[in-house]
Formats: C-alpha cells, sequence, structure tokens
C-alpha cells in the first residue's frame, strides 16, 4: 500500500464481525479492523429471518433506542463499492452516529424486515445474542 492511498470507515455490527462467517468478505478487500464501539443510543438491532448465515438488522429509531456494539474497519475507498454491491436487501448502506458522535457509514436495515424480525436491542450487540443463543 501507498502512503497515497485512501481508505474509507466502515462499521459492521453482525455476520462480517471479526472471527465471524462474513468477515473474509472485508479482510479479502484489504479491510484491516481499526475498533470495537457502539453506536449512539439511538438505534434497534433486530434478528432478521430468511439469512444463512444469520444476521442482524440495525434501524436508527427516534425513541427507545439502545447503544449497539460494533466493530469500526478501515476499507481502501476503490473497494468500497464491490464490498457496498455484495449487500442484500433489505440490509443497505447509510450513515451511523457513534456513541462519541463521530458519524461513520455502516450497515442499515430497511424498516419493513423488523416487522416480522426479533427485537434483541436489550442485548445490546450480535455477539451477545449469539452467545445467548448458543
Amino acid at each position: 500500500m501507498t502512503n497515497s492511498q485512501k481508505f474509507i470507515q466502515v462499521a459492521v455490527c453482525g455476520a462480517h464481525m471479526t472471527g465471524l462467517p462474513l468477515n473474509t468478505q472485508l479482510t479479502n478487500l484489504g479491510g484491516t479492523f481499526l475498533e470495537e464501539t457502539t453506536t449512539a443510543p439511538e438505534y434497534k438491532l433486530y434478528k432478521l429471518n430468511g439469512f444463512t448465515p444469520a444476521r442482524p438488522g440495525l434501524l436508527r429509531v427516534v425513541s427507545g433506542g439502545a447503544a449497539i456494539t460494533l466493530e469500526v474497519w478501515q476499507l481502501p475507498i476503490e473497494n468500497y463499492g464491490t464490498f457496498v454491491s455484495g449487500v442484500p436487501a433489505p440490509l443497505g448502506f447509510g450513515t451511523l452516529t457513534l456513541a462519541d458522535g463521530r458519524v461513520v457509514n455502516g450497515f442499515l436495515c430497511e424498516h419493513y424486515a423488523t416487522l416480522n424480525a426479533i427485537d434483541i436491542s436489550h442485548l445490546g450487540g450480535w455477539r451477545n445474542y449469539l452467545n445467548e443463543a448458543a
């Protein structure tokens, strides 16, 4: 990598996190782990139906939200489009606010998919859900 290479920060809160089934989609595109942190307390996390491997959906809400644990990764900007284009609906990419006020790009979920999903926000994150479900 050259010093002039540009990067974009990407927040992941589910199957793309370190050690989970889809993490190689980030690492194969040159992604590097930066930190674990949480969102601002403005989100709900849902266990979505119909995904293998299982995936959560993060939804920004007006009230009743929680701080959700996620990872921030750095991805070479030239690989960002490749990564985002592989994200299946109802998941997508948008702007997330972190607990410290920073804003990063990351996974979000369309509202309709949460209507028949399990709200797991009280667990504080996907890994906590996976540990409880095991």
